[in-house]
């Protein structure tokens, strides 16, 4: 289990630095991820979407505050187009990670884990709760992340980790984004209600399997 952890908490760790290198430089804010919108928005509304797009497939490399950027998204482009488009970026996320981890993980996990029988412990215990990790990543900023490479890694089945990933991705983009769409600046209560409540049922989820797991993770 503690050679599990290490591997995830190395790439948690990576995710993390990107993000305080970002907010301590202000390359990326929240306020300048709004001016690029409005800004988009005043061309066309594909501009938009593409920087919607962007942003979410740039989690991959970079932390991104992701759930604002899709309630964004719903503000900008409405629940439907707001959606659609917070689905491609974030499965483009989520298979670009695999795919890139599956290739070429196996590097970063003899690097962490020299042992072979604990290296061999490790992908055992992610395969025996990939499931529920990946249903319930978002949960937290960066899991997602991590779970998509440790899937990578792990050499799990595409189909399986692409039906798991829209699982948890799809109906928190339909969320977030009709949240965004129904508020205003003068009335931004559904996207403040909506960014607890989604939390907080990924929270409950966690609480309620390793309640019933325990000692399994």
């Amino acid at each position: 289990m503690k050679s599990l952890l290490k591997i995830m908490a190395v790439i948690a760790l990576f995710f993390a630095s990107t993000f305080i290198i970002l907010k301590s430089t202000g390359l990326i804010t929240v306020e300048k991820i709004e001016l690029w919108l409005e800004t988009a928005k005043a061309t066309k509304p594909v501009y938009v979407a593409m920087i919607i797009t962007s942003l979410l497939f740039a989690d991959l490399l970079i932390a991104v505050p992701t759930l604002t950027v899709i309630i964004l998204g719903g503000y900008f482009l409405g629940p439907l187009l707001g959606s659609l488009t917070a689905i491609l970026g974030l499965f483009l996320a989520g298979t670009v990670g695999y795919v890139i981890s599956r290739k070429y993980g196996h590097f970063l996990l003899r690097f962490l884990v020299k042992d072979q029988n604990k290296r061999q412990d490790a992908l055992n215990q992610f395969r025996q709760n990939c499931s529920v990790i990946i249903l319930l990543s978002r949960a937290t900023p960066i899991l997602p992340e991590v779970s998509a490479c440790m899937a990578g890694m792990t050499r799990m089945n595409f189909v399986k980790f692409l039906l798991l990933w829209l699982l948890s991705t799809v109906p928190y983009a339909i969320l977030a984004s009709y949240a965004g769409s129904v508020s205003t600046l003068e009335n931004p209560k559904p996207a403040i209600y909506a960014a607890i409540a989604i939390t907080s049922c990924f929270w409950i989820g966690w609480f309620l399997f390793k309640k019933s797991n325990r000692g399994s993770i």
